[in-house]
């Protein structure tokens, strides 16, 4: 039987239990299942198609030549989210920045403060200056963005809007002392 409790609280309370790893290629498989997903989330905002298989099918392979790092989110053991993080140097040249190149949450987990608790623990892995982009057309996660960004920062961080592409994005910047 469904314990209606038990179920309204996990959606109220931020999880305890979740962990974030790093992963590497090894992993490649779980992170492109993932991201059939998420592209699909971001058909939304992006000009994304279809493969003529009925997928989103990402190459991953890029992720590791790229050399950005991934991290795996887990619920206990669920899978619960993904995050991908490279250099800033291509927005805000040399500075030694961190970026968020892609974070995603597998629906089931949203709206609890899992999102916020997974970035948390991600930018306490990684101390130092970083910089989060949302394109300002997915409402949604700028708000999420800028309410996890100020809490975790304490309200000390900068916002700004950029075009890149001829589209206005929201830039973050703050910095994490870690743990």
């Amino acid at each position: 039987m469904l314990d209606l409790v038990s179920l309204q609280r996990s959606f109220l309370m931020p999880p305890s239990n979740l962990s974030i790893s790093k992963i590497g290629a090894e992993s490649d498989v779980v992170l492109r299942n993932l991201f059939e997903f998420y592209v699909h989330d971001m058909a939304q905002w992006f000009d994304v198609d279809l493969k003529a298989d009925g997928s989103y099918s990402y190459d991953t392979s890029s992720v590791w030549r790229n050399g950005y790092d991934a991290y795996l989110a887990k619920l206990g053991d669920s899978i619960a989210g993904f995050a991908l993080v490279g250099s800033a140097v291509e927005w805000l040249g040399d500075t030694g920045a961190q970026d968020v190149r892609e974070f995603f949450v597998v629906r089931r987990f949203r709206r609890n403060g899992l999102g916020q608790r997974m970035a948390m623990l991600l930018w306490n892995e990684r101390p130092g200056e970083w910089l989060v982009r949302v394109l300002e057309a997915n409402a949604p996660a700028v708000l999420f963005w800028r309410t996890a960004i100020s809490s975790y920062s304490g309200g000390s961080y900068e916002e700004q809007e950029r075009i890149v592409k001829g589209r206005p994005w929201r830039f973050f910047r703050f910095v994490s002392k870690g743990v």
